[in-house]
């Protein structure tokens, strides 16, 4: 996935936000709680994402994937997609939605409706 895929479907998600930070990664956001990072590798991106438990246990044995530095050191169950094979960008994007998802669900009910977030 390029930074300019990466960046176009994160900011299709609902109610999302934008940040470079981080030395030049692209944050995004929903409610003010990260749910995917970017940073541009060449032509590519290492890109970052929050699972499920199930999930996190399935992905992070993939060629192309790994428990994402920092995060997963501290019990997060993040993903970072960081060579080939790894996910297809289908896949990369499915999962990206539902990083987003599971960020929105962790907002309280009534940061969720003031968002406007139905879930």
């Amino acid at each position: 996935m390029t930074r300019d895929g990466f960046n176009a479907f994160c900011s299709g998600l609902p109610v999302t936000t934008h940040v470079v930070q981080w030395g030049g990664a692209d944050v995004w956001k929903v409610g003010g709680k990260v749910f995917a990072i970017g940073v541009p590798q060449g032509r590519t991106m290492l890109v970052t994402f929050k699972t499920s438990p199930m999930s996190y246990d399935l992905l992070k044995e993939q060629p192309g994937l790994r428990p994402a530095p920092y995060l997963a050191s501290r019990g997060f169950k993040w993903i970072q997609h960081c060579a080939k094979p790894g996910l297809s960008d289908a896949d990369l994007r499915a999962y990206l939605a539902e990083s987003h998802r599971l960020v929105a669900l962790g907002l309280s009910r009534k940061k969720r409706g003031e968002l406007g977030l139905a879930i």
